[in-house]
Order: C-alpha cells, then sequence, then structure tokens
C-alpha cells in the first residue's frame, strides 16, 4: 500500500445522516428501557436493582453516539484502541447476572450504532424471551431451588435477649429456616450472624426493610444453592 493509500484511509470521514442517527438513539433508548424493566420483574441479584439499572438507558445512548462517531473514520476506530487500552471501568459487578445484563445494553448501543437495528431488535426481543422463558420455567417446575444466605445483622447498641428471639421468629416466618451462627456483643454494639434458607429472593427485601426501621444495618451474601 502506497502512502497515499494510507492518507486516504486515515483521512476518509463518512457523511452521517442526522435524520437516522436519532432515530439510532431513540431505538437504543427504548430497547435499553425494555430491558431495564426486564431486570427489574425477573432479576434474583440481591443488589439494590434499581440503582443499578438506571444507568442502562444513559449506556445504551453512550454506546450509540460512541459507534456512531468511530465508524465514520478509520483514524477514530484506531484511536478508540488506544484510549479503551487507558481508561478502566472499575464498577463493582456482584454477580453474574448483573454482567449478563450489562452485555445485552452495550450489545443495543453496538447494533443502533452501526446502523443494524432490525437485527439487534430481533435479538433483544428473543434475548427477553429466553430470560422471561427461565423465569417461568424455574417457578412453576416442581422442584424448588432452596437458596441458603449469610445474613448478618448489626445494631449499634445492645440488645436484649428478647430482642433477639423476637428477630429469631420474625426470620423464621418469612424464610424457609434459620440458624443463629454467632452473636456479637460490646458495650456499643450488637452483631447477630444467621445462616438462612429462602425459596422466593423478594422475601429479602422485606426482610431488610423491615429490619431498617428496627435500626438493624444488614449484609446479605450468597453461600450456595440446594435443589431439593
Amino acid at each position: 500500500m502506497e502512502k497515499s493509500d494510507l492518507e486516504f484511509f486515515l483521512k476518509e470521514n463518512i457523511i452521517l445522516d442526522l435524520d437516522s442517527f436519532i432515530i439510532n438513539l431513540l431505538i437504543a433508548s427504548i430497547l435499553s428501557f425494555i430491558v431495564q424493566v426486564f431486570y427489574l420483574k425477573f432479576s434474583t441479584t440481591l443488589s439494590n436493582r434499581l440503582d443499578f439499572s438506571k444507568n442502562f438507558v444513559v449506556l445504551g445512548i453512550a454506546t450509540t453516539i460512541v459507534i456512531t462517531i468511530v465508524k465514520s473514520s478509520l483514524a477514530l476506530s484506531l484511536g478508540l484502541v488506544g484510549a479503551l487500552s487507558i481508561v478502566r471501568f472499575r464498577a463493582a459487578i456482584k454477580e453474574p447476572e448483573e454482567l449478563v445484563y450489562l452485555f445485552l445494553i452495550i450489545s443495543i448501543g453496538l447494533g443502533c450504532g452501526a446502523g443494524q437495528v432490525k437485527i439487534i431488535s430481533i435479538g433483544t426481543i428473543f434475548s427477553l424471551f429466553v430470560i422471561s422463558f427461565y423465569h417461568f420455567f424455574y417457578r412453576n417446575q416442581k422442584f424448588k431451588i432452596s437458596e441458603v444466605l449469610n445474613f448478618a445483622l448489626s445494631k449499634s447498641s445492645k440488645v436484649s435477649e428478647k430482642e433477639i428471639n423476637e428477630i429469631i421468629n420474625f426470620i423464621k416466618k418469612n424464610t424457609k429456616s434459620v440458624d443463629l451462627i454467632s452473636i456479637g456483643k460490646s458495650k456499643n454494639d450488637t452483631t447477630l450472624n444467621f445462616d438462612i434458607t429462602v425459596n422466593d429472593i423478594g422475601k429479602i427485601s422485606f426482610l431488610v426493610s423491615e429490619l431498617e426501621k428496627k435500626n438493624y444495618k444488614s449484609i446479605i451474601a450468597r453461600n450456595n444453592i440446594n435443589s431439593i
């Protein structure tokens, strides 16, 4: 390749259609919002789903903008590779399910930015169909999935034995089983550590919200999953 040919490719700019760009942005926003709704409805993650998913639409739009700009110039494409080697994203991804949804949103941005609206629309709809299918399949299956969680509670004051028993009874009413692992007491705080078994992850949010009303702070971690 001659020098003149290389300069041609580096200086080449594709004229972008503003109307198509706006349509692609709108489609990326709509698809990302639909994915957010599905995530809030079907996700089983223990983290705050609303705080995590509220960035889906912005991420889809940002990816669409970047791909639209980059595809218009080879030089910009090479520059993007260099930029991504410097920029590091240190978002705390706690569970694989969160990463899957992020990949889906990035895919929407890539498809809309590249102008492949029909393909990405069909792919997104198919992905959401698979998500809903798995959700209803596991919910309606004959055997239940019992998930063992480590449930740690702390309170910035002393807790009486009576209150501890009340907490245990309250947790029992909203879980399949509960085992008190340890009790830690000091002059200023009390820590309770449980292993709980649940069939419905939604019960966890209820437990946390009710215990927060009693000034308890909670930390939840997955231990393992047992089929029964």
